[in-house]
């Protein structure tokens, strides 16, 4: 069979004409408006993931808006569509749970790896481990009155991953946190109400005394927290607030 052959000149005249029709649809703003819902709806299946023929999309499409008879019956098109939903379904099915295996690996590999940091850590000079599993450094000691757990305390922050990573800092943010002692994760309960006003610490907290195994946020599951934690002093109560702390120890 020989083959047919296009030049490439006619191919270039070719594409210029539709080049130009296409460039003669959007002259008009009804033009514009209708160009801009195709854009629309292509962003929106692309958004979806869908796979579809953008011919047949098109053809279905002009069928319907200009009253011709569509090549499916609507019996038909609400199986292809019904087909397509069960599709859509199953991928996200298998993505919720490919995403949930991950979650539950990562949440089990930072819990080995907080519980040996925590290991590690407690054989550090000035590191003191309390029964709870609590860890702490003390780098300025206040002489101001302890919280009790029914207190609102006044307190500066920072928090990082046991990576050395931020995620949060009162310090950052320009001013001090004022919040009650009941209202905080149970390693802050616990630090607080052994700190005097004036104390400076760093705490090493366990999981279980942080958020656990569902996370919070930016913070995932089984986590290890670090607290710089400043005890600046106790809401309404003026006295206690202007102990001051004693410089750490160099």
């Amino acid at each position: 069979m020989k083959r047919t052959t296009i030049p490439i000149l006619v191919l270039g005249l070719i594409s210029g004409v539709w080049a130009a029709d296409e460039a003669a649809l959007i002259q008009t703003q009804r033009g514009k408006m209708s160009y801009g819902l195709g854009m629309d709806i292509g962003r929106n299946i692309t958004n979806q993931q869908i796979q579809v023929d953008p011919d047949a999309l098109a053809a279905g499409i002009k069928a319907i808006l200009t009253g011709a008879k569509p090549l499916l019956t609507d019996q038909e098109a609400q199986e292809a569509i019904n087909a397509l939903r069960a599709e859509l379904q199953a991928k996200r099915a298998e993505r919720i749970k490919q995403q949930a295996e991950r979650a539950k690996a990562q949440a089990e590999q930072n819990k080995k790896d907080s519980a040996a940091f925590l290991a590690e850590n407690k054989k550090k000079e000035g590191v003191i481990t309390l029964a709870s599993g609590l860890q702490y450094k003390v780098f300025a000691e206040g002489t101001g009155r302890k919280p009790t757990t029914n207190d609102t305390v006044i307190a500066h922050y920072r928090g990082t991953f046991i990576d050395g990573k931020e995620f949060d800092s009162s310090y950052r943010k320009g001013e001090p946190a004022t919040f009650a002692v009941n209202a905080v994760i149970r390693g802050w309960q616990e630090a607080l109400q052994l700190m005097p006003v004036g104390s400076k610490w760093r705490l090493f907290i366990p999981p279980e005394l942080a958020y656990g195994e569902s996370g919070y946020g930016n913070i995932p599951p089984n986590a290890a927290l670090i607290f710089d934690l400043e005890l600046l002093g106790i809401a309404d109560s003026a006295a206690t607030n202007k102990a001051a702390a004693t410089p750490p120890a160099k």
